[in-house]
């Protein structure tokens, strides 16, 4: 059974994440007071980030770029979209 929190990004009561997404306080934090459907708003929006960007993950300012990203969308009103992207 999912466990339930008070979702930080939605701003009402949904189900938790099942374990820790990412590593480290920000990684239990995002456990703590995200829910699995931002969560999975969070991964939709950071791939449309790497594409938009052509960001390779195994490089350390990609990766830096991307977790401050993540906590803006999740925590902090918001992650920018690229002035080119055009959603289909």
């Amino acid at each position: 059974m999912p466990r339930t929190i008070y979702c930080q990004y939605l701003q009402r009561e949904a189900d938790g994440l099942d374990r820790v997404p990412y590593p480290g306080d920000l990684g239990k934090r995002i456990y703590e007071d995200i829910s699995a459907e931002a969560w999975r708003a969070w991964v939709g929006h950071q791939t449309m980030l790497i594409n938009e960007y052509r960001l390779s993950t195994i490089d350390p300012k990609a990766r830096k770029f991307l977790a401050e990203e993540m906590e803006k969308f999740l925590f902090g009103g918001g992650s920018a979209k690229p002035a080119e992207f055009r959603p289909e």
